[in-house]
């Protein structure tokens, strides 16, 4: 039977599951999601998220997404010496030549997922999911000034206060244990009421 054995003459290449964990320090993804807004205009956002600590490292939002405002982009959010190794991303017509040639520049190799597949990307679409229903799915944005200044306050509450399993129950923002002697436990707003944190603070 051994005739009939396909010979490889090399090793199978990783899963994709591995090269993302192999990798998770050094690499960033991206992708948009698109919100309606009262008076029915439709804003695209863009999130830049680290894998590492599953930190949205840049967002911003326009009506308009084209390669060089993407690029522009991804300037913004690693100035000077700060770019990753790898920029996981999906084959959107948005990220052009322009963005390409950008992201080149900047010493980052780019990982496309396969066509409609968006589990290949997973960290940025549970985060976007997160977004979703944990702020957007909650409130009317009235516009793009609206959804920004929400959007800053939702991070906000995510980086600091909101808990992953994958990070064992911390936040992006690494959160020292609070022992007792710091006082009561108090519950604090968050996101105009939305969302709630909890933390220990003297009488």
């Amino acid at each position: 039977m051994d005739k009939y054995r396909v010979r490889l003459s090399h090793p199978p290449s990783p899963s994709w599951r591995a090269f993302s964990k192999n990798h998770v320090k050094d690499l960033v993804s991206i992708d948009f999601f698109v919100v309606p807004t009262v008076g029915f205009k439709v804003l695209f956002v863009l999130v830049v998220l680290s894998h590492h600590r599953r930190k949205a490292l840049h967002f911003n939002v326009t009506e308009n997404p084209t390669a060089e405002w993407t690029a522009q982009q991804m300037v913004e959010a690693f100035p000077y010496d700060t770019a990753p190794k790898y920029l996981l991303r999906d084959r959107d017509k948005v990220y052009g030549d322009y963005f390409q040639k950008r992201v080149c520049g900047m010493g980052i190799d780019e990982v496309l997922i396969a066509p409609r597949s968006p589990w290949q990307n997973p960290y940025a679409e549970r985060v976007i999911g997160s977004i979703r229903r944990e702020c957007l799915d909650n409130i009317i944005v009235l516009n793009k000034k609206h959804l920004k200044r929400t959007l800053t306050s939702y991070f906000d509450y995510y980086h600091r206060w909101r808990t992953h399993l994958s990070l064992d129950m911390d936040a992006p923002e690494h959160r020292p244990v609070q022992p007792s002697e710091l006082g009561e436990v108090l519950e604090f707003s968050d996101i105009g009421g939305l969302q709630r944190h909890y933390e220990r603070r003297a009488a």
